[in-house]
């Protein structure tokens, strides 16, 4: 999948080098358990992007704050949008992950189980001591390692959940489960935050906002699982072969109000399931194209680049 000279420079021409790879400071991240309904234990990382360190970015939101499994205080985070920025760096790749999230795990299970890693690893740089947090992402799973449906829904505890600056995205599941989440803060309803707390619609605020709302689900509208080639193998297909990855469900983390595009089955404002996306190899599209393109076999091709949802057990 192309990158264009817009989509590189709104990106900031990210580094790709893993920050603290290499350093003698290592952190355990919450998230372990497994690729289903698990509860928190605490596990390494893995891979040398487990090593990630970074400085706070300032939180005017919420002050309240909750304890992480290490016994400190840790303000209310509990969801954010993975940035383009995150993944490139975690992945080493320009393109990102694409639909094989493994991240260093293997056997059954391994797609869920790295996408959760990959989301307390860029927690942790965002907020330190947040990557202690049970992080979970919202994807859907044909079978876990036990062999069983995952359903993403049942994957991220019951709420409450707030963004990097502690701003209301749902105070329960049943809000959280609709089109747009129900009672979610009006600065972030229309345009999910990432992990900065920045609306991801337009990341960087000295350029303009880019198309890169498709987000990797797997799910239907009720947070359940659409089908059984809705999910690169279980988050484990990055090649793009279409006969035996499929292509993954996505849904929108800011909303195109409006007529279906061609190829769009479901809301185009559902967080959740909006459509499917070309493929699962890795690819950014950061430029408003219409629909998924015609013989394109990426995540990206509707306006994106592999991202998804990330939320913590507990706020």
């Amino acid at each position: 999948m192309r990158i264009g000279l817009v989509a590189i420079s709104l990106v900031g021409c990210a580094s790709l080098l893993f920050t603290g790879c290499g350093s003698d400071s290592q952190i355990s991240l919450g998230t372990g358990g497994n690729g289903g309904n698990s509860t928190s234990s605490s596990s390494g990382t893995g891979s040398s992007s487990g090593d990630m360190t970074g400085s706070s970015s300032s939180s005017g939101g919420n002050s309240s704050s909750t304890s992480s499994s290490s016994g400190g205080p840790t303000e209310k985070f509990s969801f954010f949008v993975t940035s383009l920025k995150a993944l490139q760096e975690l992945s080493g790749n320009p393109e990102g992950f694409g639909g094989d999230l493994r991240f260093g795990e293997t056997g059954p299970g391994a797609g869920l189980r790295g996408a959760d890693k990959i989301c307390a690893a860029i927690a942790e740089k965002s907020m330190p001591g947040a990557g202690q947090k049970p992080w979970r992402a919202f994807l859907s799973a044909v079978a876990d390692e036990n062999g069983q449906q995952v359903n993403a829904k049942d994957r991220i505890g019951e709420g409450p959940w707030y963004d990097r600056l502690g701003r209301l995205l749902a105070a329960n599941k049943t809000d959280l489960l609709t089109e747009r989440p129900t009672g979610a803060d009006p600065a972030i309803i229309n345009d999910f935050p990432n992990e900065d707390g920045v609306p991801n619609h337009q990341p960087d605020p000295n350029q303009g906002q880019v198309d890169n709302h498709d987000m990797l689900t797997g799910s239907n509208a009720q947070g359940m699982l659409f089908g059984p080639t809705a999910t690169c193998l279980d988050w484990t297909g990055g090649a793009g072969d279409l006969a035996t990855e499929g292509r993954p469900r996505v849904g929108h983390s800011w909303p195109r109000f409006g007529p279906k595009p061609p190829g769009g089955d479901g809301s185009m404002a559902n967080w959740m399931s909006s459509l499917n996306e070309s493929g699962c190899a890795p690819g950014v599209n950061l430029i408003e194209m219409g629909p998924p393109i015609p013989g394109e076999v990426t995540v990206g091709s509707g306006g994106g680049y592999g991202g998804f949802y990330c939320f913590s057990l507990v706020p």
